[in-house]
């Protein structure tokens, strides 16, 4: 069995979050919740806050609640914080409720991005909110972030602004933005914020409140990993480098043979999938590349010693890329894709450089500057985070006068994960439609085994409502728990955006054996009487381990299983960097075959995305006739939305696939864009809803698929339309006497998306969940 991956080798050089010395007022103990108004500070024996956190969800004190774990985290260093949950934005008066903070206001627009919260893909306005009392919209306002900050500057312009969460993590970069259709500045310029905080902040955010409390300017904390911050020039001593070094333009790579082995796969597209021979060779300090002409880079270099033009690359903990500016990315779309896929070449802890980018011109040039990517935390530090005393719970000022949290308080996000357990953070998958990597990075960082088994019992014993069933144990996927690369070094090296793509690296250690001790011994505990798993599986992962398929059919279905191959077709699957629809067959047979064995009746609900970059008209037809071949009938669809800085916002937005290298000649992806082209992609995936056979009829005819339409078996939508009456008519000539001809029937075979009671996938609680899985 290969051992278990640890992350210590990246934080060798990383303070541990417990090694700080506690902040005095420590003295005045731990709080049930953090408080939320001035009588509670009161009670609590406070004068003032330290921290004033300010957030756009309402306060859940439960550790999947990111103000809550920021929160409790800075309690255990001693400081003294409060929460100001979803204010009236309106004024800053809501801002000042609970005083002026003595260190910093912490500003997050939640745990979901606010606009894709708040608006649908088609930009519709939501009327529900799930992290909202009563999953009631309209009680944050549109990029939350930026107005947050505004009225904390208004409240009291003299405190600092630490700005983090998913929406400060996916806007660092001057950004497309879906909503406005045009390249944003970065978020830093527009929140006017002192620092972001991008990734998981545990590390960055306990370590800028102690600096703080020492009285050091917030200016002169410059050195944080995973922070970004304006400031005017390149400081003395910094090699700066030019991003076209870095990924020098090339020829465009032709398509990969499929049946290729994975290490010649990555051989035909110039690379190696493991790095070893870059990590014999030094890795890139071995590569002498261009640079920017820097003085402080030829007082430090010998300019006669090298080659006029040329010079090895320095240490890259003194090393910052220079991107694009914001007004080039701005006005030329190749030059976007070339800085966000530069972006993603430098997100490894282990040999990211700080990137810098220009935001205006002449005296009013700004720089903003993003330092390396947080270290990962071991697992002792993870169990630090998840072991501190969260109440569970929202807090008590939503619960009517019996102490309930049902009716008009109900908040969904909050009763989707109320019996669930998150065992690890981040993701290696790389899906190019995904926020993940963005956010947590591709660094599994996993729990101990007794720290998850604590919080079952605590969930069992503490809980209300609690019936016996563990609703998941899981994560951004399913089944990551304590995988990543069989070498530090290499995996330290390592530059690819993904550990699956095109083929599971050989590198990668993909026992499940931990994850299957994990559920044998949770589901044994006494009290529990069931364990299920709903977090998105990475089933071309889980297929490497037939005892784990095993287990999780057997023991850990309630009947349905998600998965989510997302496609069919090799145009948009190479796009969105996911394994073809083989292995879904493959997991499929699986899964049948151990719920055979089981006496089980369970089915696989399959996920897919309609209008993805690189899907064409005949792609949607070809996954709406393979969903009718298998008897399924999607209820709920989801419609590509183009999140900031992901890798397929940028295919969107430019048209070209940053997953190569970027020319004036690189190879253009078809994007599928306006409305009508959009809703036929959807009509695609809802074949057998009457309301879309005239769309679809239009497009099969102009494909010339005529052949499609008809009333036998095999036809993907028949020629008659029902009439309101419940009757049907004949397609074929709008005057023709109405016929009456019997309904489509359902294929046979699987449970249908809409039989199955599992919520939405693009609406309420179930987009709650998906933006806590990363999604």
């Amino acid at each position: 069995m290969n051992a278990p991956v640890d992350v210590s080798f990246f934080a060798r050089a990383a303070k541990p979050l417990t090694s700080y010395r506690k902040y005095w007022a420590a003295r005045f103990g731990t709080a049930r919740f953090l408080p939320t108004s001035r009588a509670e500070m009161e009670a609590l024996g406070w004068d003032s806050c330290d921290i004033v956190i300010v957030t756009g969800d309402a306060y859940v004190d439960h550790p999947s609640f990111g103000m809550a774990v920021i929160g409790r985290m800075l309690e255990a260093q001693g400081f003294r914080v409060g929460i100001i949950a979803q204010p009236d934005w309106q004024s800053a008066d809501p801002f000042k409720a609970l005083g002026r903070p003595n260190l910093f206001f912490g500003v997050t627009a939640g745990n979901m991005d606010s606009m894709i919260n708040r608006y649908t893909a088609d930009r519709k306005i939501r009327s529900d909110d799930a992290y909202t009392p009563g999953d009631i919209g309209g009680r944050r306002p549109d990029r939350a972030a930026i107005v947050y900050s505004q009225r904390c500057k208004e409240a009291w312009s003299d405190v600092p602004i630490v700005l983090g969460g998913i929406e400060g993590s996916l806007r660092r970069i001057a950004h497309y933005d879906y909503w406005q259709d045009k390249v944003r500045r970065s978020i830093v310029v527009d929140a006017k914020c002192d620092l972001l905080l991008y990734g998981n902040a545990e590390r960055a955010i306990v370590e800028i409140a102690h600096r703080l409390a020492a009285r050091e300017p917030v200016q002169q904390i410059t050195d944080v990993r995973g922070t970004a911050f304006v400031r005017r020039e390149t400081p003395e001593g910094w090699f700066e480098i030019d991003s076209t070094s870095v990924d020098l333009p090339g020829r465009v790579e032709a398509h990969v043979n499929p049946y290729l082995m994975v290490s010649e796969q990555a051989k035909a597209n110039g690379a190696t999938c493991a790095k070893e021979e870059e990590a014999q060779a030094g890795g890139d300090a071995a590569k002498p590349l261009l640079f920017v002409p820097n003085p402080a880079l030829r007082k430090a270099e010998g300019e006669r010693s090298v080659p006029e033009g040329r010079v090895k690359v320095p240490p890259r903990e003194r090393s910052v890329i220079r991107l694009p500016s914001y007004e080039q990315v701005r006005a030329d779309p190749v030059l976007y894709a070339h800085a966000n896929r530069v972006l993603h070449l430098e997100t490894n802890p282990g040999n990211a450089r700080a990137l810098v980018q220009a935001h205006g011109e002449g005296p009013t040039a700004r720089d903003v500057w993003i330092n390396p990517p947080p270290i990962p935390l071991t697992t002792a530090e993870m169990d630090h985070v998840f072991d501190l005393p969260y109440a569970r719970s929202p807090h008590p000022r939503y619960a009517d006068e019996h102490g309930s949290h049902e009716g008009a308080t109900k908040i969904p996000a909050w009763e989707m994960i109320r019996f669930s357990v998150n065992i690890m953070r981040g993701c290696f998958g790389g899906c190019t439609f995904c926020s993940i990597t963005e956010h947590e990075g591709r660094i599994i960082q996993s729990r101990s085994e007794d720290s998850i088994i604590k919080e079952v019992e605590a969930i069992r014993d503490g809980v209300k409502g609690f019936t016996g069933t563990i609703s998941d144990l899981g994560g951004p996927t399913a089944n990551m728990y304590r995988i990543g690369c069989k070498s530090p070094e290499i995996e330290s090296a390592c530059r690819k955006p993904s550990c699956v793509y095109p083929g599971i690296c050989p590198n990668l250690n993909t026992s499940h054996d931990p994850l299957i001790k994990i559920y044998r011994r949770a589901r044994a505990l006494k009290g529990i009487k069931k364990i299920l798993i709903g977090s998105g599986l990475r089933y071309d992962l889980a297929v490497q381990s037939p005892e784990y398929v095993k287990e999780l059919v057997q023991h850990h279905v309630g009947g349905y299983l998600k998965i989510a191959p997302e496609h069919t077709e090799q145009g948009p699957l190479t796009k969105m960097m996911k394994p073809g629809i083989g292995s879904y067959d493959r997991f499929k047979q699986m899964f049948e075959k151990f719920s055979a064995e089981a006496g089980k009746k369970q089915y696989l609900i399959p996920y897919f995305i309609a209008a993805h970059p690189g899907t064409s008209d005949e792609d949607m037809m070809n996954l709406a006739l393979w969903l009718k071949r298998n008897g399924f009938r999607a209820d709920q669809v989801q419609t590509f939305y183009p999140s900031p800085m992901a890798t397929a916002t940028a295919m969107y937005h430019t048209d070209r696939n940053p997953l190569r290298k970027i020319t004036r000649e690189s190879e253009t992806v078809d994007i599928v864009r306006g409305d009508k082209r959009r809703r036929l992609h959807k009509a695609f995936l809802r074949y057998h809803d009457a309301n879309n056979w005239p769309l679809l009829r239009e497009a099969l005819k102009k494909m010339g698929r005529a052949d499609l339409i008809g009333n036998g078996k095999h036809h993907l939508i028949p020629t008659y339309q029902p009439l309101t009456d419940g009757g049907y008519q004949s397609a074929r000539r709008k005057n023709s006497t109405p016929v009456a001809l019997p309904p489509v029937k359902p294929a046979k075979g699987r449970i249908l998306t809409q039989h199955t009671g599992l919520p939405p996938r693009e609406t309420g609680a179930s987009r709650a969940k998906l933006a806590r899985k990363g999604r």
